[in-house]
Parts: C-alpha cells; sequence; structure tokens
C-alpha cells in the first residue's frame, strides 16, 4: 500500500513541475492537490520529496532484517541483482533517446559524451562538476547503494548494537552537509550533500524496523529519530534541499503514513491496480520521466491536460510491465541463483533496551 501512495507522489511531482515550471500551465488536479496537501497539510510544493522520502523509508525497513540476517555476499547480489539490469535499461534508452534529439538532457548540457554515457552506467555523472545526469531520477539510486553498502560495512555493529548505526550515520550526514558548507568550492562534491540530506529517511525506515523488532527499546527509538531530525533541520538551514524548507514536516507525515499504514494488508491493499502498481514500482519509477515529456507534449492539443496525462499512464504502464516483466524479474532470478551462496549467518542478534 506504501508503495502504491509513494508512485503516485512520484508521478504527480513529476508532472506536477514540468507542468508549472516548464510550460507555465495549471491543471485542475494540481489545484486540488495544492489546496489540501500543501496549502492546508503544509507539505513541500509539488508534494516534492513525499514519493522519495516514502520509497526511502520503506527500502530502511525492509532491507535492514536482511542486512542482519544475510551473508554480506547475499544481501548485495540480492540487492544489486534486482536493481542493476533494469537501471542499465533505462540509462541506454535515455542516451538514445537524447542522441535522436527525443529527449533533452536532465542537466544543463545539450547532449551527453561517450565517457559521461559510461559513466552514467555507474550513476557517475552525478558526481561531476557540472553535474549530468541523462536519467534524472537515479539519483536516488545513489543514496540507496550508498545505504547497502554502510549496511554491509556496519553488518557486526548492526548485529551487536545496531541502534549505534543509525546514529552513527545520522552523525557521518551531518559531517559531510558541514563539510561541504565550509569547505572552498571547488573541493566541495554538491551530489555528496544531496545524498547525506536524504540518508535520514533510510534511518528512520530502519529505526522503524529495529524498533517494531524490539530489538531496541523505546529510549534508543527516540534517541535515534532525533539524531536524524538534526541532520534534516541542518540540511534545511543550509539549503541542501531543493523545494522549498518543509522537509521535515513532510518527512514527519511520511513516517506516520508508514507506521500507519506499515503492516496494513486489508482489502484495499489487495485491489488489482494497487497490488500491480507496488510491484511494478521500480520499473515505473525508472521510465515514467523518459515517457512523460514528448508523450504530454504531442497528446495535450488533442486531448487537453487531463487526457494527455491519462495517455502518458498508459504509455507507462505498458513500458514498465515490460520492463517489469522481461528484465526486472529474469534477470533477478538468473543473477541470485548463479552468484548467491544461500548461506545465511545464524548467530543471533542482540536486543538493546
Amino acid at each position: 500500500m506504501i508503495r502504491f501512495l509513494a508512485v503516485l507522489a512520484v508521478l504527480y511531482s513529476h508532472v506536477s513541475f514540468y507542468l508549472i515550471d516548464d510550460r507555465g500551465e495549471g491543471w485542475w488536479v494540481i489545484d486540488v492537490v495544492t489546496r489540501v496537501a500543501i496549502d492546508e497539510a503544509g507539505l513541500n510544493q509539488h508534494l516534492s520529496f513525499v514519493g522519495v522520502a516514502a520509497f526511502m523509508m520503506l527500502t530502511g525497513l525492509l532491507v535492514t532484517r536482511s542486512a542482519m540476517r544475510q551473508s554480506r555476499r547475499d544481501f548485495m547480489v540480492s540487492r544489486l541483482a534486482r536493481l542493476v539490469p533494469a537501471l542499465w535499461l533505462a540509462v541506454a534508452a535515455a542516451i538514445v533517446l537524447v542522441r535522436l534529439g527525443i529527449n533533452g538532457m536532465f542537466s544543463g548540457q545539450d547532449g551527453i559524451t561517450d565517457g559521461e554515457a559510461v559513466l552514467s552506467f555507474v550513476l557517475g555523472g552525478f558526481f561531476l562538476k557540472p553535474e549530468v545526469a541523462v536519467l534524472g531520477v537515479t539519483w536516488t539510486l545513489t543514496v540507496q547503494l550508498l545505504f547497502y553498502l554502510y549496511c554491509v560495512l556496519a553488518r557486526d555493529v548492526l548485529r551487536a548494537r545496531p541502534v549505534v548505526v543509525p546514529i552513527a550515520g545520522a552523525v557521518l550526514c551531518a559531517v559531510v552537509l558541514i563539510y561541504n558548507l565550509y569547505i572552498p568550492q571547488p573541493w566541495s562534491v554538491p551530489m555528496l550533500s544531496k545524498i547525506a540530506a536524504t540518508l535520514p529517511t533510510l534511518f528512520l525506515g530502519q529505526i522503524i524496523y529495529l524498533g517494531w523488532a524490539k530489538i531496541i527499546g523505546w529510549r534508543w527509538v527516540v534517541v535515534a529519530v532525533i539524531a536524524q531530525a538534526e541532520v534534516v533541520r541542518l540540511a534545511t538551514d543550509i539549503h541542501a534541499y531543493w523545494a522549498g524548507d518543509q522537509y521535515l514536516w513532510t518527512i514527519v507525515v511520511v513516517t506516520g503514513t508508514v507506521l500507519l499504514l506499515g503492516r496494513y494488508d486489508g482489502r484495499i491493499a489487495r485491489w488489482e491496480l494497487v497490488r500491480w502498481t507496488s510491484t511494478r514500482s521500480y520499473a515505473i519509477y525508472l521510465v515514467h520521466t523518459l515517457i512523460l515529456y514528448r508523450v504530454y507534449e504531442n497528446v495535450v492539443p488533442l486531448t487537453g491536460p487531463t487526457g494527455a496525462v491519462i495517455v502518458f499512464l498508459g504509455v507507462t504502464a505498458v513500458v514498465s510491465e515490460g520492463v517489469y516483466r522481461w528484465v526486472e524479474v529474469p534477470a533477478a532470478r538468473w543473477l541470485n541463483m548463479r552468484f548467491r551462496s544461500g548461506i545465511n549467518s545464524g548467530a543471533p542478534v542482540k536486543a538493546v533496551g
């Protein structure tokens, strides 16, 4: 259910950014959402970060258990097997569309060089100055991958003194933000600030899991949550975020939603549309911005905004189904069978009161 809501938030956010900021146009759905979710509920303009925060928090919640129980090798293989094949397909498609002149870059360049194209397959373009982004949404994968790596490196601590991991993570994020704030500009890495400002949502998901599993007591939950909140406050104060100053409140709302719906398995969660969207969420995330802009601009003269958005959603659904069915699932299955050892550590996990 959370994945379904997160997908809706991400799709809405990019449609809203495109129509308002790029085209200077309106849409009745944007008017309604602005009145309810932004003016009244106080969330970020365009619902910026709502979907990202939900996906990240859910990732931190679900992945922490695997990081504690699986071997380091199996953990990384299972994560990369699901993410990388579809990512490479989407990046390749983005490069082709740019070079054919159909789509533009998601950064300031007119095109992409061969070297930048190669870097894009390992998300390296985000760390260049100026940033080179052929598929802009994949910046969030850099955050996830660094979280996975951190969990692997800190696995022994995560098992022995689990609360130390999110608290130490918050300290590292604060150090990165302060480094980029005070270091001379030629030595700064802007993408690192974006990562450091986003990682707290993953650590909040991790804290939720540790609390729900009764691995840490409520006092440590409070301490760890405060540590993440302070990082978000710091990131907001130094303008590491990019769409207003309501990020802490937005994260509070997302956290409440995750706590409320994280274990929900009622009738709505079983609706076919909800189940389909949730299982295809990664494919939708990868392809929707490759489809949105050209489809909308070509269809809107014939149908108006609502019709153009419906067509965009339909095309995205078809492409996402293909990516999920023919790339994401079979590739993950083959890679897991080929490279996972299937060995889990049986050592007990200590509870911290």
